[in-house]
């Protein structure tokens, strides 16, 4: 397998580089990357940040040219991923609008709803959240009760979503509902391209146990969407939903870059902290414990490559994304989980009183649970590469 890099992709990294060297943040490069705690001012920081990077040609750099884009190949794709690990840049407060909602707009969305909505999904004048998880469908998205009902050229919307990420900020919702029910529990399902801001939605926090605010539930009470915005036809929205599905070419690669950068920056913790008057990677078991981190990293990179080369040659991606899901997400919580064992009584400290005054390690390892649950828990991995890959006989379940 060849690593490298044509020239051409080289200068594209280039470019790249200059451009964030420029137009981060004042101070971020040096190592002041505190966002607002201010929801408002939260809120304006990543919508100016997602501008910049539309006023400078990089928020959407997979898409068309004739969109904004600049029709980037995967490879590219996957070096910006690369840089923005590199440099741990702001969140992209409008992800779900640029990589999910617009261009499977740009594939079945009507003509109107591509004029509406795809130019202020590039500058974040409008943020995109997912409506599909509810509280008896997550895994399995064909169990959804919230409903749409006809009313004339309108659909009364009622029911209640879950774990829906930037659901605070958001101004619009890809929202998935019941429209009928058949024999086939995939059919019925129609995607609505709802607004937020009306009396008929309620955004409440789900606050995690790091006492971050990413994720929301947002009830729905006789909400109101209209023809117009149904994407694709009524009852056929889970051809749509495996549409959407389908322009996640790299999604995975963003978390086995930042693994990467993660274990990095654990060598420096080793290198740094000291026990006895040595450095912990001094010590036979945390040198131990590094080595096997180490190879398992490597590991999850090489094997994310190898499935990129298939992804390549076949022009689309394969099952072989739940593997490196499943390697990703178990592999962050192992990361984190020893980084807090290896600073002993240390691990336990919070915020100003945490290694460095800030909780970097306590944080990401208490996020970490969750990698194994969002974007398909850890179970559901195990049974798409049982069956999908191995050809194993299905989960009877299920």
């Amino acid at each position: 397998m060849d690593f490298s890099f044509t020239k051409k992709e080289e200068a594209f990294r280039e470019e790249l580089r200059t451009w964030l060297e420029t137009h981060l943040p004042a101070g971020w490069l040096e190592g002041n990357r505190q966002l607002p705690e201010d929801l408002n001012e939260y809120s304006a920081f990543l919508r100016n940040w997602q501008r910049k990077l539309y006023e400078g040609g990089w928020a959407a750099i997979a898409w068309p040219e004739k969109y904004g884009g600049r029709n980037a190949t995967l490879m590219e794709e996957i070096i910006y991923q690369q840089e923005m690990v590199r440099v741990k840049a702001p969140p992209l407060v409008n992800y779900v609008g640029i990589h999910m909602v617009a261009p499977t707009l740009m594939q079945i969305g009507t003509e109107a709803q591509k004029e509406a909505y795809i130019h202020k999904i590039l500058t974040g004048e409008e943020v995109w959240c997912q409506g599909y998880s509810e509280p008896n469908a997550g895994s399995d998205l064909t169990a959804i009760q919230t409903t749409a009902i006809k009313d004339g050229d309108k659909w009364v919307i009622n029911g209640q979503k879950v774990w829906t990420s930037f659901g605070h900020l958001a101004d619009r919702c890809f929202l998935l509902a019941r429209t009928s029910k058949g024999e086939k529990k995939h059919k019925g399902i129609t995607v609505f391209l709802l607004d937020m801001d009306q009396p008929g939605v309620e955004t409440r926090p789900i606050i995690q146990m790091d006492g971050k605010h990413d994720f929301n539930e947002v009830y729905l009470t006789d909400a109101i969407a209209y023809d117009a915005d149904i994407v694709g036809e009524v009852d056929e929205g889970w051809r749509v939903m495996i549409a959407l599905l389908m322009h996640e070419r790299t999604g995975i690669g963003g978390q086995v870059f930042t693994l990467e950068q993660q274990f990095a920056d654990l060598v420096v913790l080793t290198k740094e902290l000291q026990e006895d008057g040595r450095p912990l990677l001094k010590q036979p078991f945390v040198r131990k414990t590094m080595v096997d981190l180490y190879a398992r990293t490597r590991g999850s990179l090489l094997n994310y490559y190898r499935n990129l080369t298939k992804t390549l040659k076949n022009g689309q991606p394969g099952a072989e994304g739940s593997m490196d899901k499943l390697i990703v997400s178990e592999l962050t919580k192992d990361l984190f989980a020893q980084s807090i064992s290896m600073q002993g009584h240390r691990g336990l400290l919070w915020q100003e009183d945490a290694i460095y005054g800030d909780s970097y390690w306590q944080e990401n390892y208490l996020y970490s649970f969750g990698m194994t649950i969002g974007g398909g828990t850890s179970e559901v991995q195990r049974n798409t590469i049982a069956e999908r890959i191995l050809g194993l006989p299905k989960d009877m379940g299920r």
